[in-house]
This record gives C-alpha cells, structure tokens and sequence, in this order.
C-alpha cells in the first residue's frame, strides 16, 4: 500500500526518481526500492515524504483518504476562491 501511494504520488507531483531522490537526499534506488515494496522508509523519511506531496503521514499509510490543501497565510479572498474551485470540481466530477 505504502509503495503504490509513494508511486502515486511521484508522478501525480510529475516527478521522476531521481527527482524525488533529490528533494529527499537518498539515492534513486532507495525510491525504487520503496516503489517496488522491496524495504520501507523510516519513519522519519516517512515524515520527509508526507512533507514533499504536502499530505499527512496517515494519507501515506492508508489510514486517511482525505486529502487537505494548506492555505495558511494566503488572504481570506483567494482561500475562498480555492473553496469554489474544489465545490466545482466535484461537481464537474458527478457529471
């Protein structure tokens, strides 16, 4: 489960590899070794992920499917121009 969301999540962010290997300070295999489910991060690497795809440790284990969007420090007008975006893209999504 852990392997396919990091997998998901890399190329839902449009990140190769060796981009995520970067930003994280590990090695190009490391991720594929996560990817393919052959060893898992540390929990502190763990946190590291959750932080890179701007997401919660617990989304990363399966634990919670919902997702939330950081919008602190952004003024209250374009908080709620973000709302009306989301309300119209789960409408758009029921049609």
């Amino acid at each position: 489960m852990l392997n396919q969301q990091i997998r998901t999540l890399r190329k839902a962010h449009k990140m190769s590899q060796v981009e995520l290997a970067k930003a994280l300070y590990v090695t190009k295999q490391s991720v594929s070794n996560w990817e393919n489910d052959n060893i898992q991060p540390s929990v502190e690497m763990l946190v590291k992920l959750a932080k890179v795809f701007s997401v919660s440790t617990d989304f990363m284990l399966g634990l919670e499917t919902k997702q939330v969007i950081d919008v602190t420090g952004l003024p209250e007008p374009i908080v709620s121009h973000i709302r009306q975006l989301v309300d119209d893209f789960r409408q758009y999504g029921q049609n």
